[in-house]
C-alpha cells in the first residue's frame, strides 16, 4: 500500500530547460483562449468533446463519433458511447464550476463523478461517493496481489482529499506544473472505485480554468497523453518515486501539441459555414435555413425537437430547414428514429475525428 506525501505545501523546483518548456506550452494555450472571435463557441463545445472522447480512451474505452452522439441524445445502445458521453457531461460540470474568484471544490468533484457513473451498471451504487473500500491498480479483480499499484486505505482518503484541494487553490507556481501534479496526486490517492482516471484528467483543465490560463476553451491534451498511454502511466509513477521531471515534461509537451493543433481546427471551423453556403446554395436571410446553419457550427448534434425548439420559425419551415440541409449534405442521420432524428453536422463531427488524430500523429 502506498502512501503519499501530502502536498498543500510543497514547493517543487523546476529547473531551467523545463521552464522554457513550460513557456512555450502556456504561449500556445493563451494564443488559442484568446483568438478566433466568433468561433469560440463552436470551438468550445469541439475541444469540450474531444477532450472527454480522448480521455475515455486512455481507459480503452472506444466508441465511433456517431454512437458517441447518439448517446448524448439519449441512446444507450453502445454503452461504451454511453460512458463517452457521460464522461464529457463530468468534464463540463468541473470545469464550469471555478473562475479566479471561485475555487475547486469537494462537492464540484463528487458532482462531476456522478454525473460521470450515474449510467453504469456496476458503479453506480458508488457515483458521487468517496470510496470506503481498497482499490488498486493492475493485478486481478478479486485481489491486489502482484498489482500495480495499491492507494492509501480508505479512510485516508478525505484528509489526502482535502490536502489535494488546498495545494489545488494556489496561486504561487505555474499552472502547468500545478495541474500535473494535483492530477498526479489525484491518481495516486485513487478517491473513487471507478472513474478516477476520467475524473483526474477533468481536474486538469479545473485548474486551467481556475487560474485564467483559459477562460472558454478546454485543452483537449488527453488526445495527446493517449497516443503515449504507457509514457504517461510511467510519468505518473515516477511522480510517486518522487521524481517530478517526466510528469512535468509530458505534460509541457501534450499542452504545447493539442493548443498547437487545435488552432488548426478553429481555422478550419470558420471555414465551414462558407462550405455549407456553398453547398445549398442561396438562402433567404433570416429563413429557417438561415438561422439553422449558424446554430450548426455550435451546436453540431441536435434532434429534430432540438431545431423546432432553438430555431425560431414555423415547425413545418423547420423541418423543410432540416430537409434541405440533409439533402444537399450538411446534415447527416445518427439514428433510425422516424420521430426526432439525431442529426449530425458532418463536417463539424469530421473535424472531432480529425483533430483526436492530428494531436496523435504530432505526440508521435
Amino acid at each position: 500500500m502506498s502512501l503519499p506525501p501530502y502536498i498543500a505545501n510543497i514547493d517543487p523546483s523546476i529547473d531551467a530547460d523545463i521552464a522554457v518548456q513550460l513557456e512555450a506550452a502556456m504561449s500556445e494555450i493563451s494564443r488559442l483562449d484568446s483568438t478566433h472571435g466568433t468561433h469560440l463557441a463552436a470551438l468550445s463545445t469541439l475541444l469540450l468533446r474531444t477532450e472527454s472522447v480522448a480521455s475515455s480512451k486512455i481507459e480503452r474505452i472506444e466508441a465511433s463519433v456517431e454512437d458517441y452522439a447518439r448517446a448524448l441524445h439519449g441512446g444507450r445502445d453502445n454503452s461504451s458511447a454511453t460512458s463517452m458521453a457521460a464522461a464529457t457531461t463530468a468534464l463540463a460540470e468541473m470545469i464550469g464550476s471555478v473562475d479566479r474568484k471561485a475555487p475547486v471544490q469537494m462537492p464540484a468533484i463528487l458532482r462531476a463523478h456522478e454525473a460521470l457513473m450515474r449510467a453504469d451498471p456496476t458503479e453506480a451504487q458508488h457515483a458521487g461517493q468517496l470510496r470506503t473500500v481498497q482499490n488498486w491498480i493492475g493485478g486481478s479483480d478479486y485481489s491486489p496481489r502482484d498489482a500495480l499499484y495499491v492507494p492509501p486505505l480508505p479512510d485516508t482518503v478525505r484528509p489526502y482529499m482535502n490536502d489535494l484541494i488546498e495545494f489545488a487553490n494556489r496561486s504561487d507556481m505555474p499552472v502547468l506544473v500545478q495541474a500535473a501534479i494535483a492530477h498526479a496526486q489525484f491518481e495516486s490517492i485513487h478517491p473513487f472505485t471507478d472513474g478516477n482516471g476520467r475524473i483526474g484528467r477533468a481536474l486538469i483543465n479545473t485548474i486551467f480554468r481556475r487560474r485564467g490560463a483559459t477562460t472558454r476553451l478546454v485543452v483537449p491534451l488527453a488526445s495527446a497523453l493517449v497516443a503515449h498511454r504507457e509514457r504517461y502511466f510511467g510519468a505518473l509513477n515516477a511522480y510517486r518515486a518522487g521524481d517530478l521531471r517526466p510528469l512535468i515534461v509530458t505534460f509541457a509537451n501534450s499542452s504545447q501539441t493539442a493548443a498547437a493543433e487545435s488552432r488548426t481546427t478553429a481555422e478550419r471551423l470558420a471555414e465551414i459555414p462558407g462550405e455549407w453556403r456553398n453547398m445549398i446554395g442561396p438562402t433567404r436571410r433570416h429563413s429557417a435555413t438561415d438561422k439553422l446553419l449558424l446554430l450548426l457550427p455550435s451546436t453540431p448534434i441536435v434532434s429534430s425537437d432540438d431545431v423546432a425548439s432553438l430555431v425560431d420559425a414555423p415547425r413545418s419551415s423547420v423541418f423543410a430547414a432540416i430537409k434541405r440541409l440533409h439533402d444537399a449534405g450538411v446534415l447527416r442521420p445518427l439514428t433510425d428514429r422516424k420521430r426526432d432524428q439525431v442529426w449530425g453536422a458532418s463536417l463539424v463531427l469530421d473535424e472531432l475525428d480529425d483533430l483526436g488524430r492530428r494531436i496523435e500523429r504530432a505526440s508521435t
